[in-house]
């Protein structure tokens, strides 16, 4: 089925289309859940209400801009809004951080597997700061609105998740070359 005529059956309540839908995009969107959810379970939460709300708001969607990307700020949001929710983030505002922030060194000597280990290691406020500005290209503003804090605490918060991120990078690289040596 096409994707348009896949959205339009979704919005008269068609089942079968539903399904097609998830099956087409539930790979993606799990993808994206993975990176803010803190484990694998709670990703296979997120994504199912990340589908609960796609089918109640399938109606919403106008047809302007990528569907794929619509249905991505839909996860978003939802592990956003879940994270609020159960208050498991205290964020820290810091309003005076420079807008440089130190770029994570030797990313790109491990595996990506490696790194997304690394990134759930990271405290919850953390991890999600970097995953919507780092992986999702957010900018700061957008971060703030979307977890209910300031520009501040957003750029705060990533830049401790880097510092973080190049600590257990060096720790992993100490591991690796004492184990080849």
């Amino acid at each position: 089925m096409v994707q348009e005529q896949l959205i339009q059956q979704c919005k008269k309540g068609d089942r079968k289309a539903q399904k097609e839908l998830y099956d087409r995009y539930s790979n993606a969107l799990f993808g994206c859940c993975l990176k803010y959810a803190p484990n694998y379970q709670e990703a296979q939460d997120v994504l199912q209400d990340s589908f609960i709300t796609i089918f109640k708001k399938v109606g919403q969607f106008k047809g302007e801009g990528s569907f794929e990307g619509w249905l991505k700020r839909i996860a978003i949001n939802t592990a956003l809004q879940q994270y609020r929710g159960k208050k498991v983030y205290q964020l820290e505002d810091h309003s005076l951080i420079a807008d440089e922030v130190m770029e994570v060194e030797d990313a790109d000597a491990l595996g990506m597997q490696d790194l997304l280990e690394m990134i759930h290691q990271l405290p919850d406020r953390y991890r999600l700061v970097f995953s919507l500005y780092t992986l999702d290209g957010y900018g700061h503003k957008e971060i703030a609105e979307m977890m209910e804090i300031s520009e501040g605490t957003s750029k705060s918060n990533l830049s401790r998740a880097r510092q973080n991120l190049q600590q257990m990078i060096t720790e992993w690289r100490e591991k690796n070359a004492s184990n080849a040596g």
